[in-house]
């Protein structure tokens, strides 16, 4: 049994045996699995990459009450929060965010963007550097108290604040605790990549304040890290826990606020006027309502209130609130039906942002809110809002603050563009990563990657006018010095800031189109994706659990496709080294075989490789294949039926070597002689034995002229000079000049 076995083996291999690819370089386990580059499931995260049987997750919820001094741009707040332990541990302390803390001084404030000193240097840039005028900023913390008003002793490491308990808080059970506390509002204009803060604007001698990362909130602590409480160090932005939130701010009675949340007073804070319009707002589904209109804020700005007023919002299962606050606010609303409810898309803004913030933002958060629900799932909040601001794009639930603004009332396409662009990204970070909560200290891609993958849908399907990403968007930053590039799974503080846009931006979206577009197929893929988001709606997904769900509902084996594209900073450069055309001959007798070599070998053009089709093809001799070749199977092919299908066909072998190192499917054009054309399509796998050079054989009826890899540009190939068959010459740079001139 044994010697009939590894006859039967040898006789394989011999006859296979033309057709393997001699293969010199080492193997690189491009097609291996990734098991070892992502955490193991367990009874907490399923193989499927759904959450597990056991997932548990904590919870906090918050009642706070601030109030903002104008006049020393300053807040001051007393909070509660009632933390529920719902691991399986046993906590001796808790951990705090204090992101506020970041603008002290000594802390990371990225002064090394701006370069080292030069002969020439800006004011800003100089104060940017050196922060040689120094400004007050982070917590004052007034107490921690228990339920019974005892203090809880705390420490306080620069951003994180360390809560040590007097007795444990067991696995199941609650605590409430309160902290009062108080901080100096961060002017924007003195400070780089602050997300918060307020703007001054000299001419009427007003403030918009944009209040964010303003209270003491609760860490993470989960069953994959524990606490994560990595400092804030502004690029790795939040981690954070969901809950239900009761806030109550006093502000100048003549301010409008914007916050996360239903608005529970209007009668205290709206006037009759304002809340008539509100009331038109929600019925109006074809255009917004002025809720404050130009004059109204015009008249605002005028004189400056002394007295408050106190507004009241409630806001359940969010994991953070923000709010803005100013009496330069214009306001307009419109109702947007979703399939189960009606959202409220609003948009605040001061008069600088006129023309553009009137006619376009409402729009574009309308816009968001109908493809993000179609493609993800329903958005689940009562209002949806978009502030505008200087420079920045920043979001919250149910609130961003976003930059973009005309000059002197005229914008041009570009910029407003941008700034639609902006709103729709910031309106959609309500899906990633406040509602499917990931880690954005930890894995930036994963909100910034998966929001934008949706976010460019969107502007395609709305605003197709509008640049938005293809894979040729990443080609310039994949083409880049590799000596210096991280690989998407780089945390997110470990980033370059001149790459992490690129990094965790684009090339998981250009990686997800090319999934969905190219590799999965779209309705398979758009299943995978909901299935994903809505498993972990509300909780806290990583990347393996993105990875694992996506194959789990496809089928789709796509380790290779996560090893490349993810974990390194390989390319796609595929190049199209060869194409050999053929034609059948009819089978020659043994006395003519090695005349009909010859005459193979001659065809060949002396041995070298052919540049293009003008010799024609080789004619090949097809015998008649020997028992061997069957094994022990019985039946034989119709070789009469064979040579009948093949007679008159072109057949053309291609070679296709992978010279950036990023395995790809491989899309194949044919153009024929009749000015016809076809594209066929190998899989990836064609990689698996030899991840340098692939080969594959077709038949064609027609004559083809032309041969070109990727025609579409679907895989992000970064030299398509080497594309194509016959190949193109390249001018010399002296024929470049003397065309030129």
């Amino acid at each position: 049994m044994i010697r009939t076995n590894l006859i039967l083996l040898l006789l394989v291999f011999i006859f296979l045996s033309p057709y393997i690819i001699a293969q010199n370089q080492q193997y690189q386990g491009k097609f291996e699995p990734i098991d070892n580059l992502i955490k193991a499931p367990n009874v907490y995260r399923a193989a499927s990459g759904a959450p597990g049987k056991a997932y548990w997750q904590q919870r906090a919820n918050y009642k706070i009450k601030a109030s903002l001094d104008e006049k020393n741009n300053m807040i001051f707040g007393d909070e509660v929060i009632t933390y529920f332990n719902n691991s399986p541990d046993d906590l001796r302390y808790l951990w705090i965010q204090l992101e506020q803390n970041v603008n002290k001084k000594g802390s990371e404030d990225f002064s090394f963007v701006q370069g080292s000193v030069r002969d020439s240097i800006n004011t800003r840039q100089m104060q940017l550097l050196t922060r040689a005028v120094d400004f007050p900023a982070g917590y004052t913390i007034k107490y921690i108290k228990d339920n019974r008003g005892a203090d809880i002793k705390h420490i306080v490491n620069n951003t994180m604040m360390k809560v040590l308990l007097k007795t444990p808080l067991k696995s199941g059970e609650s605590m409430t605790f309160s902290i009062g506390w108080s901080y100096p509002i961060t002017d924007r204009a003195k400070f780089l990549l602050t997300r918060e803060g307020y703007e001054y604007f000299p001419e009427d001698d007003n403030t918009v304040y944009l209040i964010a990362h303003w209270f003491p909130r609760m860490a993470v602590y989960n069953d994959t890290e524990g606490w994560q409480n990595k400092q804030f160090n502004r690029l790795g932005e939040f981690a954070l826990e969901f809950g239900d939130y009761d806030v109550e701010l006093t502000v100048p009675a003549d301010h409008i606020v914007a916050a996360t949340g239903d608005l529970k007073n209007e009668g205290d804070v709206l006037t009759k006027t304002q809340r008539d319009r509100l009331a038109k707002a929600r019925k109006s589904v074809d255009k917004p309502i002025m809720i404050v209109t130009e004059q109204e804020a015009r008249d605002n700005e005028k004189d400056k209130s002394t007295s408050t007023k106190t507004w009241k919002f409630r806001a359940e299962n969010v994991r953070d609130f923000a709010f803005a606050s100013s009496r330069k606010f214009i306001w307009d609303a419109q109702a947007v039906p979703l399939e189960t409810h009606t959202v409220m898309a609003m948009s605040f803004y001061p008069k600088e942002g006129l023309p553009v913030w009137s006619e376009s933002s409402t729009l574009a958060v309308k816009n968001a809110l109908e493809i993000y629900s179609e493609a993800v799932f329903e958005y689940p909040y009562p209002v949806a809002i978009s502030v505008n601001t200087s420079n920045i794009g920043m979001e919250f639930p149910m609130i961003s603050f976003n930059g973009g603004r005309p000059v002197n009332g005229k914008i041009s396409e570009n910029a407003k563009a941008g700034m639609i662009s902006t709103i729709v990204h910031e309106v959609g970070h309500n899906w990633f990563p406040m509602i499917v909560s990931s880690d954005e200290r930890q894995w930036m891609w994963m909100d910034e990657g998966l929001n934008t993958f949706i976010h460019q849908r969107t502007m395609k399907e709305r605003y197709p006018d509008y640049n938005h990403t293809t894979p040729k968007s990443i080609v310039p930053f994949m083409s880049g010095d590799q000596s210096i590039m991280r690989p998407i799974m780089t945390s997110s503080d470990n980033e370059l800031m001149t790459q992490f846009g690129a990094n965790f931006y684009q090339k998981p979206t250009v990686g997800l189109q090319m999934l969905r577009n190219s590799i999965v197929g779209q309705e398979l893929f758009d299943q995978a994706f909901k299935a994903y988001a809505n498993s972990w709606k509300y909780k806290h997904p990583n990347p393996a659990d993105l990875f694992r769900t996506l194959e789990d509902a496809t089928a789709v084996d796509l380790d290779w496709f996560y090893r490349g594209w993810f974990f390194t900073t390989d390319n796609v450069d595929m190049e199209l080294a060869d194409v050999k055309w053929f034609t059948v001959e009819d089978e020659v007798s043994i006395e003519n075989k090695s005349q009909a070599v010859k005459a193979n070998i001659k065809a060949e053009n002396g041995g070298h490789m052919a540049r293009d089709f003008s010799s024609g093809p080789e004619v090949i001799t097809m015998t008649s294949a020997p028992d061997q070749a069957y094994g022990q199977f019985l039946s034989r092919l119709n070789e009469p039926e064979l040579r009948k299908e093949l007679k008159g066909k072109n057949i053309y072998e291609i070679t296709v070597k992978n010279v950036g190192g990023l395995v790809m499917p491989v899309r194949v054009e044919w153009q024929f002689t009749d000015g016809t054309s076809e594209i066929d399509t190998i899989p990836a796998e064609i990689w698996r034995h030899n991840e340098y050079e692939a080969k594959k054989t077709f038949i064609k009826s027609k004559q083809v002229k032309n041969v070109i890899l990727d025609p579409n540009f679907e895989f992000a190939d970064t030299n398509m000079k080497n594309n194509s068959f016959p190949k193109v010459e390249e001018a010399s740079d002296f024929d470049k000049f003397k065309n030129k001139n």
